[in-house]
């Protein structure tokens, strides 16, 4: 049995926050084909896939906060292969060990992978602990209770916060969704 996306969501923002005060728990990608915008991206429920601007949108619940970045413009050349690869890897299942080794993708192993052959991101220990404390989160450890295996502290992996950090990405705007406004 795997967690729902909220309690991997909070567990992976408390987990990961830098000291830039980020608070991001899911990455992706966008592709824009004939007026179409949508975004590629590794789903708990959904494992790797496409969705339209809408129907990502639509699958939050309240309000949302979406922040877009790009790539800094000497990085830009590596956007056009990212996609190519991105549409090769649909299908994949969910990654719940986030594991790299492991079979699957999560969201930011997804978007490490795309751009794996121009090193746009790179690697970390990851954690799983809380910043404050530095005792395991007690999402971390239900998790990976579930699944029976230990928690990877100090593998190699990334995550959206850090990857949101690169000094390869700028900012380039904010999207606010409220699908209660919509009710």
């Amino acid at each position: 049995m795997s967690p729902t996306s909220g309690e991997l969501s909070k567990a992976i923002d408390q987990a990961t926050q830098t000291e830039q005060a980020t608070h991001f728990d899911h990455i992706g990608i966008i592709d824009i084909q004939n007026d179409t915008v949508y975004i590629l991206h590794s789903s708990p429920k959904k494992g790797v896939c496409r969705e339209t601007m809408s129907q990502f949108f639509f699958s939050y619940k309240e309000k949302v906060a979406i922040s877009i970045y790009r790539l800094n413009d000497s990085y830009l050349k590596a956007v056009p292969p990212a996609i190519q690869k991105a549409y090769t890897l649909l299908g994949q299942p969910y990654n719940y060990s986030y594991i790299i080794k492991e079979p699957g993708l999560y969201c930011s192993e997804y978007i490490y992978e795309i751009f794996a052959s121009d090193s746009i991101f790179t690697f970390k220990p990851m954690t799983f602990k809380d910043p404050k404390t530095s005792q395991f989160l007690a999402g971390w450890v239900d998790h990976y209770k579930k699944l029976g295996i230990p928690i990877p502290e100090g593998e190699p992996g990334c995550n959206p916060n850090g990857m949101a950090t690169s000094e390869k990405m700028e900012m380039v705007g904010e999207v606010i969704i409220d699908n209660n406004a919509l009710k």
